[in-house]
Parts: structure tokens; C-alpha cells; sequence
């Protein structure tokens, strides 16, 4: 039998080194695990202190937004507030650019949105204080020709979320109960407030429509040239058109609408939405008059205020198509 010989030195450098790159790549695969989770982590704390700091910075521009709307009459001041506001909304959309390397993408998209809606809320309340002045009414001495009336001030008076608006004192039904009220008109204000079991019938176009306190109700009504503000509703039925619709505090009840913005809710549950099905002898015009005459399917795009997460707001539905009411005719009896 032949003598094995003896390992060199290089065989054993050879394998020593081979040994070592083994354990290398096991610590380096460890190492890149562990980077990972802290990764993970990181990215979830980071995400939560965004939402937070947006939370925080979302509410701090609508409270001073719902200030701005009662304060003085100084159109200098004004000015200077509203811009001061816009520049915030500005640093919003710059923090969520800045943060967006990281954030889900629903989350960017649903913050991004919010600047958006922040952005015309100020907007509509820039008009209402400080209109243009195209859009002054003329006045006693010089009476519009009959020929070619006066534009109607189509002003937005919807106020910004989270604003619970006092009862205008406006013309309007109010404190009623177990009636039928009818009435038409053509310009103006109007307002219904803590109506109980009531059905309201409201015919031609106004300007703006302000609705508190309701229970059991059914409300329809033509058209509305400027904005509709509901607030504090509980199983009620309500047909109703315009250009722009907030509701606050709605519970249990259905909203058939034609509007031109998306619908906006707050503090409300077990609301459902369908398209707009009302009838009466010259809607058709009305509508025309109102801006309103052509569908834009924005009723079924709700936005929750209180709800920014990627899935589906729980507070709001569609109307099942086989629930829904076909048409609603307020010239004779009622519904069909």
C-alpha cells in the first residue's frame, strides 16, 4: 500500500478560505434579513407619524378656514388671512410629496385629495367674501332692463368640513310636524329646520338651501343654483340637485342626487346614494337654468372627510338598483 501523502499548505489555505467565504455569505443573508425587518418597521412608524402630522396640520387649516367665515368685514385683512391659509394648504402638499417615497400609494393619492378639497373649500369662501364685482346686483335707480335680466349670483355658501352652521335666517319652513308643505320659487335663500314626519315639496330654482334637524321626512326640490348644506338628519328621503352638497351628522337615510362636485358627508352612518328622480311640469328648464341639465354620475362618488384609508368608507353605500325609486313626481300625489 502506497503512503498517502501529506496535505500541502496550500490545500489547507484553499480550505480555510472556502470555509470563510461560507461564513461570510451566511452572515451577510442575516444581516440583510435583519435590515429588512427594521426596514418594515421603519417604514410603519414612519407612515403613522405622516398621518398624524397631516391629521394634525388637515385640522389646524379647517378650523381656521370655519374662523375666517365669521370674522371681520376688512377686505385688506381678508386677503392677507386667505392667503395665508392657501400658503398652508401649499406646505400640505409639499409634506406629502416629501414623504412620498415612502407612503402607500392609496395614501398618497387619498392626501393629495384632501389638499384638494381643503383647496376649494377656501375657494368657494374666497367668492362668498369677496366676490367679483361682475357679479354686484344693481341698484333701485337703475332697474334691469326686462329684456336682459341680471346674472344671478351663483355664489358657493357651503361651508368647509367640520362646520356646524347656525340656522339661517332665511325664508323657510320650520318647527313643523305630520304636514305637507309645498312652495315654488325663483331666487332667494331657503331654509328647513326641525321638520318632523314632514313631506316638503319645493318647485323652480333658489339660490341656496340650507337643512337642519329632520326626522322621518321626505324632502323634493327643484334645482339649486349655488350649494346645499344638510346637517343633522335621521331617516329621511331626500331628492335634491346643485352644484356642490355637504352633509354632516346624516343617519339612516337616502340621498337621490344630481350634483356637479362630489358629495361630501361627515359624522354620518347608514347613508345611501342613488341618481336624481324627480319630475314636475317645466324641470327640465329649471334645471337648464341651474347649470344642472346634464348627468355627471358624480352622486355615486362620495367623499368621507373622516374616512382617508384605501378601502371602501363604511358610512356610505349605493343604492341597490332594485331598491331604488324610479321616478318621483311632485306635480300630482307622489311617488311612482
Amino acid at each position: 500500500m502506497e503512503e498517502e501523502e501529506p496535505r500541502s499548505e496550500t490545500q489547507d489555505e484553499a480550505l480555510q478560505k472556502k470555509h470563510n467565504d461560507m461564513l461570510q455569505r451566511f452572515s451577510a443573508r442575516h444581516q440583510a434579513r435583519k435590515s429588512d425587518s427594521t426596514s418594515s418597521s421603519s417604514t410603519f412608524e414612519s407612515t403613522s407619524s405622516f398621518l398624524s402630522q397631516f391629521a394634525d396640520s388637515k385640522r389646524s387649516i379647517e378650523s381656521r378656514i370655519a374662523d375666517l367665515r365669521f370674522a371681520s368685514e376688512d377686505s385688506s385683512k381678508l386677503k392677507s388671512d386667505l392667503a395665508e391659509i392657501s400658503s398652508s394648504i401649499d406646505d400640505l402638499e409639499k409634506l406629502v410629496a416629501a414623504n412620498s417615497y415612502f407612503l402607500p400609494s392609496y395614501e398618497v393619492r387619498s392626501s393629495l385629495r384632501s389638499a384638494s378639497d381643503l383647496k376649494q373649500s377656501l375657494d368657494a369662501l374666497s367668492a362668498a367674501l369677496l366676490p367679483k364685482k361682475k357679479f354686484s346686483f344693481k341698484t333701485k335707480s337703475s332697474p334691469p332692463s326686462t329684456a336682459n335680466p341680471p346674472e344671478i349670483q351663483k355664489r358657493d355658501l357651503a361651508p368647509p368640513p367640520n362646520v356646524v352652521v347656525p340656522v339661517r335666517d332665511s325664508p323657510g319652513f320650520r318647527n313643523k310636524q305630520g304636514e305637507t308643505l309645498t312652495k315654488s320659487f325663483r331666487s332667494g335663500e331657503f331654509t328647513l329646520s326641525d321638520l318632523d314626519s314632514c313631506r316638503v315639496r319645493l318647485t323652480g330654482t333658489v339660490n341656496a338651501l340650507f337643512i337642519h334637524r329632520l326626522r322621518n321626512c321626505h324632502v323634493y326640490t327643484g334645482p339649486v343654483i349655488g350649494s346645499i348644506l344638510i346637517d343633522d338628519v335621521e331617516d329621511c328621503l331626500l331628492v335634491v340637485a346643485s352644484h356642490q352638497i355637504r352633509i354632516h351628522r346624516a343617519k339612516r337615510s337616502d340621498f337621490y342626487l344630481r350634483v356637479r362636485s362630489r358629495p361630501i358627508i361627515e359624522d354620518s352612518n347608514g347613508v345611501r346614494f342613488g341618481p336624481y328622480c324627480l319630475d314636475y311640469g317645466g324641470i327640465e328648464q329649471d334645471l337648464k337654468t341651474a347649470g344642472l341639465e346634464e348627468e355627471t354620475q358624480s352622486w355615486a362618488n362620495v367623499d368621507d372627510f373622516l374616512w382617508l384609508r384605501a378601502v371602501h368608507s363604511p358610512n356610505w353605500s349605493l343604492l341597490p338598483e332594485e331598491e331604488r325609486l324610479s321616478s318621483v313626481s311632485i306635480s300630482g300625489e307622489g311617488d311612482s
